[in-house]
């Protein structure tokens, strides 16, 4: 496995200079941003994920206030009353956008949020407690439990909720693929696990987080952009 040094010397080489890198480079929110973030900002997120999903995104910003109106700014509790005709109305609304699989799938994550915040205390405390040592544990449980979060829309949530995670990007998977660390799906248990493995090590010896590490290995390896990383 190549030390993660040599990764950022090449991002630093690619980049132009140390100091471009790091303007390039996010952090995610610490474990008390975490636990502060409503779950109202969660389920927007998550449901903003879920429609730019194989949708221009330009499209789905644009009318984000809309959604943000017609779901009450994403109120969980009022979101959970709402039963399928209102539902179903509501996708015929066309400030937003009109699809009823991905608008139903707003209410059953609602629900599971409810869940977790009854269990956890709130959806901040558990996602701000969840191990990054683990972040694929997180995604598989968004998938079991979520609607339509599995694949990238999960870890792409995360991320702009704030947790720390990686993603697998083309240059991430890029990077596993060529240096042979992974073969076979990309999805695959063995491979999920060996990344997290991965990241886990670099996590250590540089004392970066998963997203900052993601980002840097996307701006080392192949052909890249800004915020796709």
């Amino acid at each position: 496995m190549e030390k993660f040094s040599a990764i950022y010397a090449r991002a630093v080489k690619r980049k132009g200079s140390e100091a471009m890198l790091q303007s390039l480079l996010t952090a995610p929110k610490t474990h008390r941003q975490l636990v502060n973030t409503d779950s109202s900002r969660v389920l927007a997120e998550m449901t903003k994920k879920v429609f730019q999903s194989g949708f221009v995104w330009r499209v789905v910003r644009q009318k984000w206030p809309h959604f943000e109106e017609v779901f009450w700014d994403f109120n969980i509790e009022k979101i959970l009353m709402m039963p399928d005709e209102m539902l179903e109305k509501k996708a015929t609304d066309p400030k937003i956008i009109r699809n009823l699989s991905k608008v139903m799938t707003i209410r059953a994550n609602a629900s599971m949020l409810h869940d977790i915040a009854v269990e956890y205390g709130s959806v901040g405390q558990w996602l701000a407690d969840w191990p990054e040592e683990d972040i694929i544990g997180l995604w598989a449980y968004l998938k079991q439990h979520g609607a339509r979060l599995g694949g990238n829309t999960g870890p792409y949530a995360l991320r702009a909720i704030g947790k720390d995670t990686f993603l697998l990007s083309r240059d991430v998977e890029g990077y596993f693929r060529a240096h042979k660390l992974i073969d076979g799906g990309l999805t695959s248990k063995r491979s999920l696990t060996t990344i997290q493995q991965t990241f886990n090590q670099w996590r250590k010896e540089s004392g970066l987080s998963l997203q900052e590490i993601s980002m840097t290995i996307a701006y080392a390896t192949g052909d890249n952009a800004v915020g796709m990383a």
